[in-house]
This record gives C-alpha cells, structure tokens and sequence, in this order.
C-alpha cells in the first residue's frame, strides 16, 4: 500500500520553469532565448500574423471577390430522412422544433431529399427541393408550401400625447 512519503506526481507532468537571463551557467542567460539583435529581440518585438516586412501583404494583393446579397434568406435545413424523429404524421415548424430539428419557429424552414420514408407525412414549410417532394408524395404524404416566416413582433414605440398649442402673444415694439 502507498504512503503518504511515497506519493510523487507522474513523471514529466510536472516541468521546472525555464530561469532565463539569470547568468551564463543556467544555459538561458545572457540574451534569454532570444538570439543576438534585431526587432524579435527586443521587448513586446514580435510581428502581427500576415506581416511581411512593409511588403504588401498576400491577404491585400490578392483581388476582392463576390459579395454578400443583403436580403439573402437563410433556411434551416431539414432532411427527408430527419422526418422520422417527429411524432405524428403532420409536420410543421412546432413539431420541427419540439423533434430537435431545428433551432427557431421564427427562420425559415428548406425540406431536402436526403434520406428514404417510410411513412406518409403531411409536410408544411417554406421551401422544398424536388427530389423531397417526390419522395414525400410517393410515401404517400402532402406538401404544403407556407408564406414568409413569423416575424418577431417589433417593440411599440411611444407616442407623445399632444397638447394645446399655447396662444402667440404678439409683443410690439416700443416706438
């Protein structure tokens, strides 16, 4: 059985710091690790990932490409083959997220054909593939395609209730 004098930790899980710059007898004195001269010598002296001296760098010789669409639709995706995991045989965007199936009620939902049925299943969403609807209706389910996603009801903005103008009263100039 061991003892309490006989405990140690595991070999090399525990290293000894390196004392650097404490004399020429340590093996990391003098310069410290660090070699002779030069901008990776000194203090804070290291260079940002990308830096090429004041050359231009490759990230900014390289030509821009593309861009992003500003009204582009982002689905979450649901596979044919996913169907199986939701109870029941009618399948909207509730019983989408109740299955695990997707993350919000509130984005839209795209069914693709990956995966086999092998039950019917009145499907609704907001779009589908080709291949999915095929497969859905030869297992003998339905395919409804839903409007725009529910938006997140936008906070009431405050109204200022009106008052009654006070009258001008008209100063005249003393002559």
């Amino acid at each position: 059985m061991a003892e309490l004098h006989d405990l140690r930790p595991a070999a090399g899980s525990h290293q000894r710091s390196k004392r650097k710059g404490r004399g020429p007898g340590s093996g990391k004195g003098k310069t410290a690790g660090s070699g002779e001269n030069g901008q990776k010598s000194r203090s804070g002296g290291s260079v940002r990932p990308g830096f090429e001296g004041g050359q231009m760098p490759l990230q900014r010789r390289i030509p821009k490409r593309g861009f992003t669409p500003r009204k582009r639709k982002i689905f979450q995706i649901v596979n044919v083959g996913d169907l199986a995991r939701v109870e029941g045989s009618t399948v909207n965007a509730q019983t989408l997220k109740d299955a695990g199936l997707i993350r919000s009620v509130q984005g839209l939902v795209k069914v693709l054909a990956m995966g086999d049925l092998s039950q019917a299943y009145s499907v609704e969403a907001h779009k589908f593939s080709g291949g999915a609807v095929a497969k859905i209706e030869a297992a003998g389910g339905s395919v409804t395609t839903v409007g725009p996603a529910v938006a997140k009801a936008e906070p009431e903005v405050a109204v200022k209730p009106e008052t009654a103008a006070e009258p001008e009263v008209a100063v005249e100039p003393e002559a």
